[in-house]
Order: structure tokens, then C-alpha cells, then sequence
């Protein structure tokens, strides 16, 4: 066959592909975006939930790492911003597309979490409601527990001093058992994880010891312990004014008020669900009514004990 006709039989074949619904095969690319949020603090965005990359006289540290096979594109993103390697990883909380680009990191890279999530991470147990993404063989014990916590906390550390200080802390139960909140003071920017991902409904993963109960008020402790912070790094939005945590704190605050009384009534969990509307003060809050089944259904659960 000439090249010509191989040319033509191939254009044929990518043709049919995508006529039967079928995408050409290619390479998928892992795109980093990049928001900079100072000199030496940068989002990385893309691959799952937000991370951020602090640049210190000593070397960067990273907090979260994404989805599996997403740390070498880290990697490869943070050398285009500075020459300094990565020494440390700070995980947020135990979710796959958190934590799972650990791996693909030297072993000589510190890892750090809450002490909650270190259990979570040598657990890694399936998410409430993402069942089919997170179930399957611990990517930490496949990989010789390469990318698992080396140091935890119980409620507070401190990284650094002076413009390279980090402030590490835990408030209590919401997304998961463990969400940190990782401050850089200089800087006056906090990173929340998921336990702030976006306005809307949380994921309430009560697999990993997430609370519909709590989530309220545990974000009302952040919001009332941090001082001096402007802005906050959302799990998997944008990044947002400080007082936004404060509202947020409100959202489920009332979301549970309201979920108590649609009990109380003598409703149950779907019907409550299904008359849920997001409530006018809470204005450009994404709905999402699935993820609100399953809160309601959380918290009925919770309120039975």
C-alpha cells in the first residue's frame, strides 16, 4: 500500500471513530493551570482538587497532590517557577484525588497531615457517594507505602518562621474526620481543602468520618481562630475572600436547622431532599440535588443516634 493510501485508510478510520461516538486515540495531557497568588505562593489547578505551592528560602512545599498520575506533572509545573525541589507535602485530608499523586515523589519528601488522615490514607476507604472512583487496591500500599504521612498533628503545627511560617490546624469533623487548614500568615491566605470547596452543598463522606452535624460549626471555629487572613484557597473553585468562610459556615449552619425540622415533621429523608431549595441569602450557590440526598440522608442518620 502506498503512503498515500495509508494516509487516506487512516483518515477513514479516525472518521468512523468519531462518527460512532469514538474519540481518536491520543494521548490525554495533564494540564496544570497556574494562578499566582504571590511572589513565592502559586494554585495549581487541574487533576483534582486545588494545590498550592509555597516557595521557602529552603525549598517548596505542596499542599495536595491530586489525582494518581498527576505528581510528575506537579513536579514538572513547579520546576517552571522556581528551581527549588519539592521537600514537603501537606495533605488537606485522605480523599483520592487529594492525596493519590503522592506517590509519584521522592521518598525523601516530608509528608505531613492531621492524624486523622494518616488513618484515612492507610485505610483509603472508599468515599460516600464516589464509590466507583475510590474503591479498589490502596494506591500507598501498592506502591511499598511510598507518599504516606511521615509527621502528624492533633490540633496545631507550625512549619517555618518568619515569611516562610506555615500554621497547620484542625477544628473538628466536616468533609472528612481530618480536614487541616494550612495558613500562611506572611502571606495572609489560608488554604481549606475541601472541607471549603466551592459554594454549594459539601460532601459529606461520612466513610471517612465527614459530619453533617458538625460541619457548620467547625467552620465557624476557623473562621473565628484565624486571624490576619484575607483570603482562602478553595478545594476545587476559586480563590475567595475570607469572609466567605464565614457564610459558608452559615450555609450548612441553616442547612442542618432545616434538615432538624423537615425530621421533626415526620418527613423522610427523600421527600425532605426532594423540596430542598438553596435559600435566597445564600444567591449564586451552586445547586446540586443529588449531592443534597445525600446529606440530608447523612444527617438523618446522624441525628438517630
Amino acid at each position: 500500500m502506498t503512503r498515500t493510501a495509508v494516509a487516506v485508510a487512516l483518515l477513514a478510520i479516525g472518521t468512523l471513530g468519531a462518527a460512532a461516538g469514538q474519540a481518536p486515540q491520543a494521548t490525554d495531557p495533564k494540564v496544570i493551570d497556574v494562578e499566582k497568588l504571590a511572589d513565592n505562593l502559586f494554585v495549581l489547578k487541574g487533576g483534582g482538587g486545588n494545590s498550592a505551592a509555597f516557595v521557602t528560602a529552603t525549598g517548596v512545599v505542596l499542599v495536595d497532590a491530586k489525582l494518581p498520575g498527576w505528581g510528575q506533572p506537579i513536579i514538572d509545573k513547579v520546576k517552571t517557577l522556581t528551581p527549588k525541589p519539592i521537600t514537603t507535602i501537606i495533605n488537606t485530608h485522605t480523599h483520592y484525588d487529594h492525596v493519590s499523586g503522592n506517590v509519584e515523589f521522592p521518598a525523601t519528601v516530608d509528608v505531613i497531615v492531621q492524624e486523622n488522615t494518616k488513618a484515612g490514607m492507610e485505610r483509603m476507604g472508599p468515599v460516600l457517594g464516589r464509590e466507583a472512583l475510590s474503591s479498589g487496591p490502596n494506591i500507598f500500599t501498592t506502591n511499598g507505602g511510598r507518599g504516606l504521612p511521615k509527621r502528624t498533628f492533633k490540633d496545631t503545627m507550625t512549619l517555618g518562621s518568619g515569611a516562610d511560617r506555615i500554621d497547620l490546624l484542625y477544628f473538628g469533623r466536616g468533609h472528612t474526620n481530618g480536614d487541616a487548614f494550612v495558613v500562611f500568615p506572611a502571606l495572609r491566605i489560608v488554604h481549606a481543602g475541601d472541607i471549603f470547596a466551592r459554594k454549594g452543598p459539601p460532601l459529606l463522606d461520612a466513610n471517612n468520618g465527614g459530619s453533617g452535624t458538625a460541619i457548620g460549626d467547625t467552620l465557624a471555629k476557623a473562621h473565628a481562630a484565624i486571624k490576619n487572613v484575607d483570603r482562602v484557597i478553595t478545594g476545587h473553585s476559586d480563590v475567595m475572600a475570607f469572609a466567605d468562610l464565614e457564610e459558608y459556615s452559615r450555609f450548612n449552619k441553616d442547612f442542618l436547622a432545616w434538615v432538624e425540622r423537615e425530621k421533626r415533621a415526620g418527613k423522610s429523608a427523600d421527600l425532605a431532599a426532594a423540596e430542598y431549595s438553596i435559600p435566597a441569602a445564600y444567591k449564586g450557590y451552586t445547586p446540586n440535588a443529588d449531592q443534597i440526598k445525600q446529606n440530608v440522608a447523612v444527617v438523618y442518620k446522624e441525628l438517630e443516634k
